[in-house]
């Protein structure tokens, strides 16, 4: 009876050993959902293997345009995105009531003007065609860099989400056309120029940095809202885990990735989470 109980002792130890053993072998940890609108280059592949040393898997969940990924977020089929400034955020917070709110910086990408047809700015004609972002966000941002590049006057009160409605001079008649933000580098032959977002540029094979015929200063103050984030639901902005991916974010690994995949077009920013929300709530 004691060789038989002996051997019982023996067979459970070796059996809870090995359920351990299984579960450090199946690095089964915490998935997460990141929702994106581009995974190309070494960016994602270099964050999901930090994440994976730190037991967290990330699974990437692609979208064809700007405009699913933050209902996606809000009705939990994801747990994060990756794809927005804090600006087009606000907007899409108040257009749909969702709840939605910053958890931490990833890049600043500065806009930019790209033409087939000129080499500068100077040389748009009067009457051109001028292609623009149509979302909110993107498309005042678009009307800001024109004005900066002397092409338009905006209005005192023009602020965060002003539309064409808003230009108060346009010395050379120019046309103004907003389409989706996917398709402003497919119009090029048939406008002047198009105001192209810094990674649907780089998405459609520009540099992001020598192409443009006119390009918005990254450095300028008036730029913060236009900071790329990582987003969440309210009720997860202080998860442990996704302030962890943030965290990872930020290591010199892939901050030289991003410069790489983006030929130095996007700059890696490192803003604390407070100052992200009061950015966000200020608009």
């Amino acid at each position: 009876m004691k060789k038989w109980f002996s051997i019982l002792l023996i067979l459970i130890a070796v059996g809870t050993l090995a359920a351990c053993g299984d579960d450090t072998a199946s690095g089964d940890g915490e998935v997460v959902k990141i929702g994106v609108t581009g995974s190309d280059g070494e960016v994602w592949p270099i964050l999901k293997e930090k994440a994976k040393e730190e037991g967290i898997e990330i699974e990437l969940v692609e979208f064809s345009d700007y405009t699913l990924p933050n209902q996606a977020l809000a009705d939990g089929e994801i747990d994060l995105n990756s794809f927005q400034h804090i600006a087009f955020l606000a907007q899409f917070n108040e257009e749909n009531d969702l709840d939605l709110v910053p958890i931490g910086a990833t890049v600043i990408a500065p806009m930019g003007i790209y033409s087939e047809k000129v080499k500068d700015v100077s040389e748009i004609k009067e009457g051109d065609k001028i292609a623009i972002p149509d979302d909110p966000s993107n498309q005042a941002r678009a009307l800001k860099l024109l004005e900066s590049a002397g092409l338009i006057t905006l209005a005192d009160d023009f602020g965060l989400f002003g539309d064409p409605s808003k230009i108060v001079e346009n010395p050379k008649n120019l046309e103004i056309l907003p389409i989706v933000a996917q398709q402003t580098p497919r119009v090029l032959p048939d406008v002047a120029a198009s105001v192209i977002n810094n990674g649907v540029a780089g998405q459609a094979g520009f540099d992001p940095v020598k192409d443009p015929i006119y390009l918005e200063d990254g450095d300028d103050p008036n730029a913060l809202p236009y900071v790329n984030i990582f987003a969440a639901r309210s009720d997860d902005q202080n998860n442990e885990t996704y302030q962890k991916i943030v965290e990872l974010y930020h290591e010199e690994e892939v901050v030289k990735a991003v410069e790489a995949d983006t030929n130095g077009g996007s700059i890696v920013v490192d803003i604390s989470k407070d100052e992200l929300l009061e950015q966000f709530e200020g608009l």
